[in-house]
């Protein structure tokens, strides 16, 4: 199937993005953005738009509010969504993608936004396929909410730094070039792995974080799955947060970077370079 993406332009198409809100972070969702929000980010140079199937279906959409940020102008891009039978087509890139044109079209070089880091699915998207980097870590950045998405394990969040006029992601993003695989982990020490990292039980538990570190690259283990751990032992994931938590501020003040997301097939790993 093929896609366009335009802005929303009727009080229908407006409110039909609340619905695909709702449908994606739960029903009754208390942080979705009403469509007076939506409108008005369009007006103050934000972004507001949707991706429409052949038979004029809304099946993604992305939002994002442009403002000033340390002085500088940058956009924050607040939601990206893509209808569950959509997903998987690559539509989740092309939104990005046009975000990104719209914010080079306006002038503006950095764009933010914020994603849990036990989220591997949307972290190889914003490494491999976008070319972001990390260097900020926030504790229960949107405290508890009231979405499936997050119970139990809080709101932490990496606050993804999109510098969209840079090398790094123009070759990802027009050349189709794409973050290292699983071999770029070999000779490099890892600060994080789990305790039973020689078990086959599928249910893994973090190891002890080490942070004593000191060379030019280092890794941080996560599991692929947290919605699976979560499922099976909330216990475990709480633990997983925990220990990804000591391990990546740790890192992060010390002058690293998280540079790209290496996947597994049980465990994916952060790949953090010095800065």
């Amino acid at each position: 199937m093929s896609y366009t993406i335009r802005p929303f332009e009727t009080v229908a198409e407006l409110r039909e993005c609340v619905e695909l809100q709702e449908e994606t972070w739960g029903r009754g969702f208390s942080e979705r953005v009403p469509p007076a929000i939506l409108k008005v980010s369009q007006i103050l140079g934000g972004v507001a738009a949707g991706a429409y199937g052949d038979d004029g279906r809304l099946e993604g959409f992305v939002f994002g509010m442009t403002g000033v940020r340390d002085g500088e102008i940058v956009h924050w891009s607040d939601m990206l969504a893509v209808r569950s039978g959509a997903r998987d087509r690559g539509l989740g890139a092309r939104l990005k993608a046009y975000q990104r044109e719209r914010m080079l079209a306006q002038g503006v070089s950095k764009v933010f936004w914020t994603f849990d880091p036990l989220q591997s699915r949307n972290a190889y998207l914003n490494f491999s396929k976008l070319g972001i980097v990390i260097r900020e870590y926030r504790e229960d950045m949107y405290g508890q909410t009231d979405s499936p998405l997050h119970r139990g394990i809080g709101t932490d969040r990496f606050v993804a730094l999109w510098q969209v006029d840079s090398e790094r992601v123009r070759r990802r993003m027009e050349e189709g070039e794409r973050g290292p695989g699983p071999e770029a982990a070999r000779g490099v020490p890892s600060a994080l792995e789990p305790a039973g990292a020689g078990s086959a039980d599928a249910q893994l538990a973090p190891g002890e974080p080490d942070l004593t570190l000191t060379p030019p690259e280092l890794l941080v283990a996560i599991p692929e799955d947290i919605v699976a751990v979560m499922e099976r032992s909330m216990q475990t994931a709480v633990a997983w947060r925990s220990a990804t938590r000591s391990v990546l501020t740790h890192y992060l003040a010390r002058g690293y970077e998280v540079r790209e997301l290496l996947r597994g097939a049980r465990l994916s790993r952060y790949l953090l370079r010095r800065i």
